[in-house]
């Protein structure tokens, strides 16, 4: 019988080919007709045909960045033949996921359909998953076919580095991904948090936040916050420890910190400088370079590093630093391939790992690419940030946030925060516009992706 999944799944192919039903004009290339024979699934023997002589532009990931990528280059150039090409069925938001976890959203508000972005855009979606790129012939290898490009996006997202915690033990590795999944990639992840929050009975909670560059800044404090506030308002006996390997919060420091004093006192422990050294997760504790803590379930938050995709394909920057892709910071190009670009969360600059920071790439590459193809001259232009957290969902959502954009310092030559500016006071009328503003900024921000 099928599932759901696969239905999903047969109808993102069909409506691929159907979108593409003038592109017959590649002699090499299966008829739409013969794709539709099977079943709409595209075998390897049937590439995605490109339309006659329209320049093609590929984008690999369907995450915030590449959603924006797609959009903005049918906007750019309306003639422009765009594939998105990504592995999910349908669109399940990272951010305001927190919210959901503890009962704030239903889980309609997170989701979204890929087709109706391509439909509303004018771009294709193709439902498959990336494995490798013949850069020279310029041929997107995938599960579900092969896939000719002029240009290439690649915004494959991230993936956990566990490394710093496993040494190398792979089935430490499976037991913390599968049992205390961090909650920052897919939907699945979240799904077994919010099973955890919602059948919490008392003791120990563990939240994490990695060092580094990872992704959503204040995404684990606002988890911690929101964990806390389901605990106090269910009069469950627990709390929630927040082992942060950083010297402190990284971001809305004073934001947070209020929240911790006044909303969770009694609820919430932060303990900086924690990196974890050593997990016994058959007795449910864990030891960092100061003391031991146990817990009765956690959320184990690893470092981060970019999809290991960008390895396959031979665009990451050395042995070294293979979790960061080889581009020029101005302007998203890899090195030494003029028609391949990075964006969103692979790319190396110190940028927030945001969603709306990986949308604004997103406009910015689609303008690099599109000024490539017209001949035009281009300037580099900063992304943007707007970030909220919220600190509570009762008795309404009261959320903090923080507004930026991003400089080049000359002298060390590295890109900071420019022009930021942050709204931390929560209490109160501000506290209550806050939360409005984040449902609000959300509704924006689909709205910029899918219609």
């Amino acid at each position: 019988m099928m599932n759901r999944r696969d239905m999903l799944k047969l109808a993102g192919i069909a409506t691929a080919s159907t979108v593409i039903t003038g592109c017959t004009a590649s002699t090499n290339s299966a008829e739409p007709t013969k794709m539709a024979t099977k079943g709409g699934i595209l075998g390897s023997e049937a590439p995605l045909p490109k339309n006659g002589t329209k320049q093609r532009v590929v984008v690999v990931g369907g995450g915030w960045s590449g959603l924006s990528v797609a959009k903005r280059l049918k906007k750019f150039i309306p003639d422009l033949d765009v594939v998105l090409i990504e592995q999910r069925a349908h669109f399940v938001s990272c951010p305001i996921s927190n919210l959901w976890l503890v009962g704030a959203v239903d889980l309609e508000f997170l989701t979204h359909s890929y087709l109706d972005a391509a439909v509303n855009n004018g771009y294709t979606f193709f439902n498959a998953t990336v494995h490798n790129v013949d850069k020279k012939a310029k041929i997107v290898y995938t599960n579900e076919g092969t896939v000719n490009y002029d240009y290439l996006v690649l915004a494959p997202g991230i993936d956990y580095d566990y490394e710093a915690w496993t040494k190398g033990d792979t089935q430490l590795e499976y037991e913390l991904r599968t049992k205390y999944p961090a909650g920052f990639k897919s939907h699945s992840e979240h799904q077994t948090i919010k099973e955890k929050v919602e059948n919490f009975e008392s003791g120990n909670f563990i939240v994490t936040v990695p060092g580094g560059n990872y992704r959503c800044l204040p995404g684990p404090y606002e988890r911690a916050c929101l964990i806390a506030g389901y605990f106090k308002e269910n009069g469950i006996e627990g709390k929630v420890i927040i082992l942060d390997e950083n010297p402190g919060i990284t971001i809305k420091k004073k934001g947070f910190s209020t929240a911790f004093n006044e909303l969770y006192k009694d609820y919430i422990v932060y303990v900086p400088n924690a990196k974890i050294e050593s997990f016994d997760l058959k007795n449910k504790k864990v030891e960092t370079e100061f003391d031991e803590y146990k817990f009765a379930d956690a959320s184990f938050y690893p470092r981060i590093r970019a999809n290991k995709l960008i390895e396959a394909i031979g665009v990451a920057k050395d042995a070294i630093n293979k979790g960061e892709a080889n581009i020029d910071p101005f302007t998203y190009q890899v090195k030494g391939e003029p028609y391949i670009f990075c964006s969103g969360d692979v790319r190396p600059m110190a940028f927030s790992k945001s969603g709306n920071t990986s949308n604004s790439e997103g406009h910015v590459v689609a303008r690099v690419i599109a000024n490539r193809i017209l001949g035009k001259k281009d300037e580099w232009v900063s992304p943007h940030t707007t970030c909220y957290s919220a600190v509570a969902v009762t008795p309404k959502i009261s959320a903090i946030s923080v507004n930026a954009d991003y400089a080049w310092n000359k002298t060390n030559h590295a890109f900071g925060f420019a022009n930021a500016s942050t709204m931390e006071e929560w209490h109160g009328k501000s506290g209550i516009n806050g939360g409005k503003g984040l449902i609000e900024w959300a509704n924006g921000m689909y709205r910029d992706m899918f219609m």
